[in-house]
């Protein structure tokens, strides 16, 4: 269940443009736009942490992104995971798939639905420009998954 408490896009969306439009992975700066972590997020800890912007170092934004899956050799840069060793990472080099900002629990959902909802044909015309001719093999099993799913 999302934060009942949720940001509103016509508040932000002048940022978050502005966010989503920078070649650096997005997670940190939309999850500092966000209302914080929610009580109904299932994180167990004994500290509470509603409302709390900070990341959790979690390690979604990491695990999630396509540029560390292609290039798995970046990963040594740091053992850290969190979104700032993610931005150390991958740099200006991002794919802008926003894929970091829908695993993040921190960030609202109203504005997860937002990049979703205006953001995803951007999303796939920037990944093919990325990938190479030996990138195919990232698209086949995005193909097959869609297919199969």
């Amino acid at each position: 269940m999302p934060n009942t408490r949720q940001t509103d896009i016509a508040d932000v969306l002048d940022v978050l443009e502005r966010i989503l439009d920078i070649s650096e992975p997005p997670v940190a700066r939309c999850r500092l736009l966000s209302s914080g972590f929610g009580p109904s997020h299932t994180l167990k800890t004994e500290a509470e942490l509603t409302g709390t912007r900070a990341c959790l170092g979690c390690g979604n934004c990491v695990d999630i992104c396509s540029l560390l899956a292609r290039e798995p050799a970046r990963l040594q840069k740091t053992a850290q995971r969190t979104s700032l060793a993610l931005e150390t990472m991958v740099g200006t080099d991002c794919d802008r798939c926003y894929a970091c900002v829908m695993s993040c629990p921190q960030v609202d959902t109203s504005i997860k639905h937002y990049i979703v909802k205006t953001r995803t044909v951007e999303q796939m015309k920037h990944l093919l420009e990325r990938l190479g001719p030996t990138d195919d093999y990232y698209l086949d099993a995005f193909l097959e998954e869609a297919e199969n799913g």
